[in-house]
């Protein structure tokens, strides 16, 4: 376990001070082998990929609440948040009730990353209009809706789903962030999980009910094989959607290489 949250006794910042670089890290997780850089990059993958080149960058955003289960009056979150505006469901804009994309004076709302969380958890009306509207894109590609699988409530037949080097050929979703053109997409590979002996897909995303202290928390699963650089010195997030665009992996990382 590494504590990687925004406080000055995590150990981000430690390292930082120990051996005077930036407050950034970078992780990059797979199902398999991973990898967490600390400093400034380049951050190189096999076959010889440089991520650095491939991050969209959007604010962090600080909760002015604590998240923790304990703390301090009047202490801010240690979590990252980033600013979602708007989701869509292959180029379409799901409508949801975009007040609980923000945080509120009480730090109630909004959107936070986790790696605790093995999949994106969403607040019940942002869940169920979400759900809807991809269920709805499914069938126009002709992908059967099946029985609920769980913990997941949105599965489908792997029947009519053709495979792509982006994962499950099912709609796109897109996490739209401070305008049109900064979009966190979402593919196949990060957005169906595989159940049943693989003849049952399922959308990896788990109802959180409502009122949670979070609208969003995206998850470990989402976070997969995507490239996260936490720059706390700026107080921005770099992100690379999934790596799989550019023919490599989170688990490519050669740690026989000189530094």
């Amino acid at each position: 376990m590494a504590g990687l949250g925004r406080t000055r006794i995590a150990l981000p910042s430690q390292l930082a001070s120990a051996f005077s670089f930036r407050r950034k890290f970078a992780v990059c997780l797979s199902s398999s082998n991973g990898v967490a850089f600390f400093g400034d990059g380049p951050y190189v993958l096999l076959p010889n990929v440089d991520a650095s080149q491939l991050l969209t960058f959007t604010p962090l955003l600080i909760n002015p609440v604590s998240t923790a289960s304990a703390f301090s009056q009047g202490e801010p979150s240690a979590e990252y948040f980033i600013g979602v505006k708007s989701i869509k469901i292959d180029e379409k804009t799901v409508p949801l009730n975009t007040t609980l994309l923000s945080i509120n004076s009480k730090g109630v709302g909004g959107t936070k990353i986790s790696s605790v969380n093995p999949y994106t958890v969403l607040e019940d009306s942002i869940f169920k209009a979400v759900t809807e509207a991809f269920v709805k894109a499914s069938s126009a590609r002709n992908i059967t809706r099946v029985a609920s699988v769980a913990p997941f409530e949105v599965c489908f037949s792997r029947e009519n789903v053709l495979a792509t080097r982006l994962g499950a050929a099912v709609p796109t979703i897109e996490l739209v962030l401070q305008n049109q053109k900064t979009v966190w997409r979402i593919f196949g590979a990060n957005s169906m999980v595989s159940v049943s002996d693989d003849k049952v897909l399922c959308l990896g995303f788990v109802n959180g009910g409502e009122n949670p202290r979070t609208s969003i928390v995206i998850g470990g699963y989402q976070l997969e094989d995507n490239l996260l650089q936490f720059d706390l010195a700026t107080s921005r997030l770099g992100f690379s959607s999934l790596l799989y665009g550019s023919r490599t992996t989170c688990a490519n990382f050669n740690f026989t290489s000189a530094a």
